[in-house]
């Protein structure tokens, strides 16, 4: 179904990102496998993304004058898929298929078996690079179209995105977007273990980006970075996000175990449902699949 294109209030799309995480914890838990803590990262952002910025339907993408939307760490692809099935852009039922054979939505995102999906991406850095191609493609073709991409922190770490953010300021492309899912861990341990990023306002900011540092699961921030993105003139603009791997789940906030490659038990998805509001009896409904097949309000 094609959603109207109408902006939502605050109340709305916190409800709608609840959602989305209770969504994403029953994919990664009938996938027996998946991201859970960066997936929960960045539910806020993609919300307000998809809903407020993109308001894509599914007869957009037979359009190329469209926005776009890559996510450059795509092992946070459940937020993402959760998000695009609230947003009407593909079946409720598909997010079954999470992670399994012959299925459209796999570990990562694929281009060729999703319409919504811009880039295939995983390999940390070239989702930032293909959508740096975008912008300039629009750019060329006198289009002033905007271009998003979402970047993890440990992702910052690869030199390819640093070679994108130099060459999206030498062109001086104001309609390019990177968020930025700041929630200070990575696969094995937190960030200034691995790979130190701070002082990262300032780097972007030495590179030519307009930068806007906010709490990344505040919805009105969020909200007004992606306005102040709008009226930017000279400069691509990077929206520093800080967030809570895990956000949503308090045993799995800030722990880096819960970064990927796990399996959720039956008690792990009830603990984790309960803490976004699903009593155990409507937990019922995601441990089946159920949940899959019905309407979401």
């Amino acid at each position: 179904m094609d959603l109207p294109q109408t902006e939502l209030a605050v109340a709305d799309l916190e409800k709608r990102a609840l959602q989305a995480r209770r969504l994403s914890l029953a994919m990664i838990y009938h996938a027996a496998s998946g991201h859970p803590g960066g997936s929960l990262s960045a539910i806020d952002l993609l919300t307000v993304l998809y809903f407020q910025e993109l308001k894509l339907t599914n007869a957009a993408f037979s359009n190329w004058k469209r926005p776009r939307f890559v996510l450059s760490k795509g092992h946070a692809c459940p937020a993402h898929y959760a998000v695009a099935a609230l947003a009407g852009l593909l079946p409720m039922r598909e997010l079954n298929g999470l992670r399994k054979i012959n299925r459209a939505l796999q570990g990562h995102p694929h281009v060729g078996a999703t319409p919504f999906v811009e880039a295939s991406t995983g390999s940390l850095g070239q989702g930032f690079s293909i959508a740096l191609g975008m912008a300039m493609g629009f750019r060329h073709r006198g289009e002033n179209l905007p271009v998003y991409a979402m970047l993890g922190d440990g992702e910052l770490q690869e030199g390819q995105v640093w070679e994108t953010a130099m060459c999206a300021a030498h062109y001086r492309l104001n309609r390019f977007c990177a968020v930025i899912d700041y929630n200070k861990l990575q696969s094995d341990a937190r960030n200034s273990e691995i790979m130190a990023l701070e002082p990262l306002a300032d780097k972007w900011r030495s590179f030519g980006w307009a930068v806007n540092e906010i709490n990344g699961h505040d919805v009105p921030a969020i909200q007004q970075a992606f306005k102040t993105f709008a009226a930017e003139t000279e400069r691509p603009t990077v929206i520093i996000a800080h967030t809570v791997k895990g956000k949503g789940v308090g045993y799995m906030e800030d722990v880096p175990a819960w970064h990927g490659s796990v399996r959720l038990s039956d008690d792990n998805l009830i603990d984790a449902l309960a803490a976004c509001g699903v009593d155990r009896q409507g937990a019922a409904a995601y441990l089946s699949g159920a949940v899959f097949e019905e309407a979401q309000p």
